[in-house]
C-alpha cells in the first residue's frame, strides 16, 4: 500500500499562511525525497534542499519537475556543516528531521 501524505493539501494551505515565500531563498534541512521542497517551490520559493542520505537526494533529483529546475537545488549535506556564506537564506525549514 502506498502512503499518501497530505491528500487534502492541508500542509500546503498552512504553508501559504505561514509566510510570504515568493521570492525567498529557503533552506530545507533534511529534505529527504523533496516532498516539502517541491511544495515550497510551488509557492514561489527558491530552494536548496540538503539531506545526508545520498539515496534520498538521488530520488529528489529524479522527481524534480522541469518547471522547478531553475529554482530548486539538492545536495548531500548536513546542516551543521553548510559551507555557505551567512545570509544565503531568508528562511530555514525542516520536517521530520533529527
Amino acid at each position: 500500500m502506498r502512503v499518501r501524505l497530505d491528500p487534502n493539501r492541508t500542509e500546503v494551505e498552512a504553508l501559504k499562511h505561514a509566510a510570504e515565500w515568493r521570492p525567498k531563498h529557503v533552506l530545507d534541512v533534511g529534505c529527504g525525497d523533496g516532498r516539502l521542497t517541491l511544495r515550497l517551490a510551488g509557492l514561489g520559493a527558491l530552494l536548496h534542499g540538503i539531506d545526508p542520505d545520498r539515496k534520498l537526494i538521488r530520488e529528489a533529483r529524479q522527481r524534480l519537475p522541469r518547471r522547478f529546475a531553475g529554482r530548486v537545488r539538492y545536495s548531500v549535506g548536513d546542516a551543521q556543516d553548510l559551507r555557505l556564506p551567512d545570509g544565503t537564506f531568508d528562511a530555514v525549514v525542516f520536517s521530520w528531521s533529527l
